[in-house]
């Protein structure tokens, strides 16, 4: 899986190349870990990591270049994305 988050996470870069490489990371596995809990919640089967992966995708190609603007707006997320002590790398 660690494979996984750090190709979506070269992805994200290219997508949105004002964030750090940290920032990106996080972003990735905030959104794997909110999409298979959410799905485990609703009482879906497990799907698998390829599955949680091509949907992560889909967030970056379609979202992935707006995510810096989301978290200063959404206060469940603010705190872990608080970027005041991150460098672009």
């Amino acid at each position: 899986m660690e494979e996984k988050i750090e190709k979506l996470t070269a992805e994200l870069l290219a997508k949105n190349p004002q964030m750090s490489v940290g920032r990106a990371r996080v972003w990735v596995e905030l959104l794997w870990s909110d999409f298979e809990s959410t799905s485990a919640k609703a009482g879906y089967d497990y799907r698998g990591a390829d599955y949680t992966e091509n949907l992560v995708r889909q967030l970056i190609t379609s979202y992935g270049d707006k995510l810096h603007a989301f978290a200063g707006r959404n206060p469940k997320y603010a705190h872990l994305l608080d970027a005041s002590d991150d460098m672009i790398q």
